[in-house]
């Protein structure tokens, strides 16, 4: 994107065009005057402003499209955790400064604004926020590229803490309105359930398939703009909402049948009204199975449909389209592709399969079992008949292919059939994406080797090369430029900014590591950061925190094998110690805690109660004071993540080690200066290879002493023996002693810790205490540390998620970027220069 060479030009004038559609969308679009405006109506108007802007941009990018035609990626996804989009979309059109002095001359606060926007809640976490990164490096990387996604009604629950105990409460995102979206309700899709299928034969002789379904929906598409980086290019979030094909039965409300009047709108909007229901129960199941098929047929629908706008056929779909599934979610696009194409397109079905693998991709997320995707086959079948049809059949001929490689290996066959028959029967939706895709794909590189080698270890044997990594990345643009300012104005006038699209230009900053005036402006900035949030919590919680203490940090999903009560015993440990030596000398620290347990699993729920437990009484412990503080944040999301991630010294990544894929929180930690204490887990390995080993708190049993311990036979029991420190640890929190003398409340966890142990906390305890002593003593040397953090950011290029799209590009998609051109116009509205295209 460039500056205009215009009248336009001027600054002034830019800004008086700004303060003019201020007023204009305050007055038509909110349908109030400045004196009587809310600040909702007031933050309405500025997003609205920018939206137009930004729909010149978007206007162009789709016309650019339709007269030069480009490969086009299609992001499956059932989680968008895109985050807030006002200051984003300012930083990446390069508007800020131009709103910030509009909004002070018009007497609004753009921060104040800003803050005020709702969290679209689409995402549970890291797949969702991943999905979100990507998008913006795909604009900024000028390919073109469409999210496909759930417009949930109501997100992922807001998250209150009540008597230490998580509470749920429904996230109601829309409300305020959702100045981003335009609904296209031109664009529908119709979306079939249940019913049965019938063979039929055509006036041609050939036999066919028939589904009759017993209930179809409407899905209506919600088109939200991602502009890319000061780029011309802005792609396309298209989510879906589902509606009834019939809203009101006026036969019903004549009968008095008030409800049945209602009834199909009410079962069909119940698809999309909230974000991955708890699926311990059968509807919760049915439910989450019905939310993937509908936004994975409405996505499939409309891609053939842009295809077919410009072709007369389906036979090179590949060539105009790469469609990623995002994990296991959008795995029913294989059978779904395949009916589109063999029922409603009337391709055979060779040919239909060959387009199919040629089409999609699969990204594995996961290296649990349990986390596996699969459905009961009776379930997937009561309400898609046509698509385990489809299953069974592309089961059939592939283990046909299986059993003619490795005669005789029935139990190779068991393991790669897309139906596991080892119990009551399920569809393998993992199996399913690995047969149907044309590439497979791990999230780091030892996540990617261990699929290769266990998980996956058939699929990689029998088709070598699927398998293949593209390291995972995050969006510098969000996670230093929106979330860092401070540090984002030191780097850029120490460096220029061209680092926030080639993140590798950050190594310049290694030169200045030894600089003692740039070592003392960069811990400034991470004291000035610590300072503004013990603010916050002085504010919310009452708690006084010294922002010179060490500010040491663990937000994510709560979840055993994350192990957030490894770092519980850590605290425990240092509690101890002070009581038996109250002049104890220990590096003052502040314990911080962040993250969401899904509503349904009861041992997650207990560690906030855990940790929230043990907070109460070290901070209200006249011996800890100035030591020890511990702060669980509620209701953890990307905007409170603005304020976590720059003001933290030490960054917790300490899953067992063979657990997590990847990770992406420890990328944007390291980004804002943290320093890392980890295990050799997900990304942590490249991280540590980056960054350099000496810059990285490393601690634990590697994968393959993890598999070595398990093999011989894992006790944790003895573990607790022979290591007074953890017993006593243990000990005290079996004994009540954190909650208020009643032993039975945290005893599952107790309980879990010496008779399973799954996650291996007890076998890394020691490890991970010497680890947090040698950080103690790292930390009391500031000016070392500064340098070290500086170090951490300068070597994390690798991890920007332009790199990553980058990878996909060559790796996975074979997609070239698509830089729009554009010429100068005038347009509408105030008569704003834009450059459009010839």
């Amino acid at each position: 994107m460039e500056t205009p060479s215009t009248p336009d030009s001027n600054r002034e004038e830019r800004i008086n065009k700004l303060k003019r559609a201020f007023a204009y969308n305050l007055f038509y679009k909110q349908g109030i005057t400045a004196r009587n405006a809310s600040l909702n109506d007031l933050y309405l108007s500025v997003a609205q402003t920018l939206r137009d802007r930004m729909q010149h941009l978007f206007v162009n990018s789709v016309e650019a499209l339709n007269e030069r035609e480009s490969k086009i990626v299609c992001y499956l996804s059932a989680e968008f955790l895109e985050g807030p989009h006002l200051h984003n979309n300012l930083v990446n059109l390069g508007l800020y400064d131009d709103f910030l002095q509009a909004a002070e001359e018009t007497g609004l606060n753009l921060r104040e604004l800003i803050e005020h926007e709702e969290e679209p809640g689409l995402g549970n976490g890291g797949l969702g926020r991943l999905a979100a990164c990507y998008l913006d490096s795909l604009a900024t990387q000028q390919i073109p590229a469409i999210g496909y996604g759930i417009r949930y009604e109501y997100g992922i629950f807001d998250q209150e803490i009540v008597d230490g105990w998580q509470k749920e409460i429904s996230d109601r995102w829309l409300h305020p309105g959702n100045p981003w979206e335009i609904k296209k309700p031109d664009l529908s899709c119709d979306v079939w359930f249940g019913g049965y299928t019938e063979t039929y034969v055509t006036d041609e002789g050939y036999r066919r398939v028939r589904w009759v379904p017993a209930r179809a929906i409407t899905g209506i598409p919600y088109d939200t703009p991602i502009p890319g980086y000061k780029v011309n290019n802005i792609n396309l979030l298209r989510l879906w909402s589902a509606e009834a094909h019939s809203s009101f039965d006026f036969e019903d409300f004549n009968r008095g049948d008030y409800y049945g009047a209602v009834e199909d709108k009410i079962q069909a909007e119940t698809i999309t009204k909230v974000l991955y229901p708890n699926d311990e129960q059968f509807m919760g199941k049915r439910l989450r199975l019905e939310q993937q098929y509908f936004f994975v047929s409405c996505s499939l629908q409309n891609m053939l449909n842009i295809h077919l706008q410009l072709n007369d056929n389906l036979d090179n779909l590949f060539d105009d389209f790469a469609v990623q599934l995002n994990d296991t979610h959008p795995a029913v696009a294989v059978p779904e592709l395949m009916r589109l194409l063999v029922d409603v397109h009337y391709y055979d079905w060779d040919h239909a399969w060959e387009i199919t693998c040629k089409t999609l991709n699969y990204t594995n997320h996961t290296l649990l079992p349990e986390a596996l995707e699969k459905w009961q086959i009776d379930l997937f079948g009561s309400l898609l008949p046509r698509h385990l049809e489809i299953i069974l059949e592309i089961n059939h001929r592939f283990l046909e292919s299986v059993r003619q490689k490795y005669p005789g290996d029935e139990e190779r066959v068991a393991r790669m059939s897309l139906i596991d028959e080892s119990g009551p029967r399920y569809v393998r939706m993992a199996n399913l994406s690995c047969v149907g895709a044309k590439n497979i794909n791990g999230v780091a590189a030892i996540h990617t080797e261990l699929l290769r080698k266990h998980t996956l270890a058939d699929w990689n044997t029998m088709f070598p090369g699927k398998i293949r990594n593209v390291t995972n990345g995050v969006t510098p643009r969000r996670w230093i430029a929106v979330s860092n300012p401070r540090l984002t104005k030191l780097i850029t006038e120490a460096i220029g900014e061209t680092w926030l699209t080639d993140l590798d230009e950050l190594r310049h900053l290694e030169k200045l590591a030894e600089d003692p005036a740039f070592i003392e402006a960069w811990d400034k900035v991470k004291f000035d950061n610590k300072q503004e949030f013990a603010e916050l919590i002085r504010k919310h919680q009452n708690v006084i925190v010294d922002p010179h203490a060490m500010f040491d940090v663990q937000v994510k999903r709560i979840h055993e094998y994350k192990r957030q009560h490894l770092n519980v015993l850590h605290i425990v440990t240092l509690y101890n110690r002070i009581k038996a030596d109250p002049t104890l000398d220990i590096t003052p620290r502040l314990f911080v805690f962040g993250g969401k347990a899904a509503p349904g699993y009861f041992m997650a729920k207990r560690i906030i109660k855990l940790i929230t437990s043990v907070g109460e009484v070290v901070n209200n412990d006249p011996d800890m004071k100035d030591r020890l503080n511990v702060f669980f944040i509620p209701n953890y999301n990307v905007k409170i993540g603005h304020t976590v991630y720059p003001m933290t010294d030490l960054s917790e990544q300490i899953s067992l080690a063979g657990k997590e894929a990847s990770g992406t929180g420890n990328m944007k930690f390291s980004m804002n200066g943290a320093l890392t204490i980890g295990t050799l887990d997900g990304a942590n390995v490249e991280i540590r290879e980056e960054v350099g080993a000496e810059n990285f708190f490393l601690f634990g049993l590697t994968v393959e002493e993890v598999m070595e311990t398990q093999r011989a036979g894992y006790t944790p029991r003895e573990y607790y023996h022979n290591n007074e420190a953890l017993k006593e640890a243990i000990d005290l929190i079996g004994s009540g002693h954190f909650s208020n003398g009643d032993q039975a409340l945290f005893r599952p966890i107790t309980d879990s810790l010496l008779n399973d142990d799954q996650y291996m906390l007890l076998a890394d305890y020691q490890s991970y205490i010497d680890c947090q002593e040698q950080v103690d003593r790292s930390y009391r040397d500031r000016h070392n540390w500064t340098r070290l953090s500086i170090l951490n950011s300068a070597r994390m290029g690798k991890f920007s998620s332009d790199r990553s799209i980058r990878d996909y590009c060559k790796k996975i998609w074979e997609v070239e970027p698509f830089p729009v051109d554009l010429k100068w116009q005038r347009l509408p509205e105030g008569g704003v220069y834009f450059r459009y295209r010839s």
